[in-house]
């Protein structure tokens, strides 16, 4: 039995959903404005040189294709024709949301079709009960914030305050989060893990989907946030791809933070690391080392907390720009019977208006060194990727998603 190699692209959209109206993302296009973008761009910040964005590798897993068929309209360069040794396709969600959770429980195989709780536009955001049974059981001298916000902006308004007197920047956004900001030297680190452990706990019955753990450094001016961020998930609501596979004796290998958001189910081993070019690094280590029966399954999260959340266009183009350099890397470790599927979660249109997820198609590509070039067309759930998997790995079947795997045997 191979292995398979999820290569997670967070928030890479490629287009806008039938129901993006439903979110206020009708016309959002991750993929299709960053290339736009690049066309008209004459200067660069952040890429190598100016100009079209160059993706050659992940034009010859058809990428290029796959948005055109998700947007029925060809994105230049559309041409199929230098697509060698992959599938590919698009993926519709059906999952009530659009965010990091349900993007990819739906990929495992378990669509959330229930509706997360959220915390309302106002100010105060938070329930009194809440914020003071947290504020009692953490210990703490109170609280700042308490609202939505970019998490790099309030940190830089409220950061010296935070570091003055102690208290949390707490803070939420669009998606069903619960979000705590404190300084690494000052608040600590594990003392920041603690309390976001019993946040987790107390909004528990207001099915918020995660707590995020916010780690800052630097001074006045000058604030960051570090690679420390841990996300405490709701378990998935049933057995996902992950959870089969181990319970039959396979493994499967977390890099970045897909053990968080899987809520550590599932997981043989964990490796986290900070930034696309690290966990791309592991990524390798871990397919020179990987035994049959596993799966890697790797979120590169710079993609949409660097350069989606932030509206950086031409970050974001630099960043699929240097990971297409280095997908032969991969490609020259893959044994015959390996695959490598290319996906992600939502969209995150840096070009869109505010700094939430866009609720988007997400691409399929699906490739080794042995496959013929073939289209997977429209797949009407991300469960059709952990249906795939399921009969891959002999696994008993997920009661959502269509396999494509005979379509991938009748090409290789």
């Amino acid at each position: 039995m191979a292995r398979v190699i999820i290569l997670l692209l967070d928030s890479f959209g490629i287009g806008s959903s039938e129901d993006a109206v439903l979110y206020g993302d009708s016309g959002a296009d991750t993929f299709k404005h960053i290339v736009e973008f690049c066309q008209d761009s004459k200067t660069t910040v952040h890429r190598k040189l100016p100009g079209p964005i160059r993706l050659p590798n992940l034009a010859k897993r058809g990428l290029f294709a796959a948005s055109r068929l998700s947007r029925n309209e060809p994105l230049s360069p559309s041409d199929t024709n230098c697509i060698e040794h992959s599938q590919y396709g698009y993926c519709v969600e059906i999952s009530h949301g659009k965010d990091t959770p349900s993007g990819h429980w739906e990929i495992a195989g378990v669509p959330v079709l229930f509706d997360w709780g959220y915390f309302p536009d106002t100010v105060p955001t938070f329930p009194d009960d809440l914020i003071k049974t947290f504020i009692e059981k953490a210990k703490l001298p109170g609280i700042l914030g308490n609202c939505h916000a970019s998490g790099t902006v309030i940190i830089e308004e409220l950061g010296e305050e935070h570091i003055k007197t102690g208290k949390p920047i707490v803070y939420t956004s669009a998606d069903s989060v619960f979000q705590i900001a404190a300084h690494e030297q000052v608040f600590g680190l594990e003392r920041l893990y603690e309390i976001s452990q019993i946040a987790r706990e107390l909004i528990e019955p207001l099915n918020i989907g995660r707590v995020i753990a916010r780690p800052f450094l630097g001074t006045k001016g000058h604030f960051y946030r570090t690679g420390n961020r841990k996300d405490y998930s709701m378990p998935p609501p049933a057995s996902t791809l992950l959870e089969k596979l181990t319970a039959a004796h396979g493994k499967v290998i977390a890099i970045g933070k897909t053990a968080d958001i899987f809520a550590h189910r599932g997981i043989s081993k964990e490796i986290k690391a900070n930034g696309n070019m690290a966990i791309f690094d592991e990524t390798l280590k871990a397919v020179a080392t990987a035994d049959d029966n596993t799966l890697i399954f790797s979120n590169f999260v710079d993609f949409d907390s660097s350069f989606g959340h932030r509206r950086d266009t031409d970050g974001y183009a630099a960043a699929l720009e240097q990971l297409d350099e280095r997908l032969p890397e991969l490609d020259n470790l893959l044994k015959e019977d390996d695959l490598v599927i290319i996906t992600a979660d939502h969209g995150c249109d840096p070009t869109w208006i505010g700094t939430d997820h866009t609720r988007e198609h997400i691409p399929l590509l699906v490739y080794n060194n042995y496959l013929r070039p073939g289209s997977l067309g429209k797949r009407t759930t991300f469960a059709d990727i952990g249906q795939t998997l399921a009969e891959f790995f002999n696994l008993s079947k997920f009661n959502h998603g269509s396999s494509f795997l005979d379509k991938l045997r009748d090409l290789d």
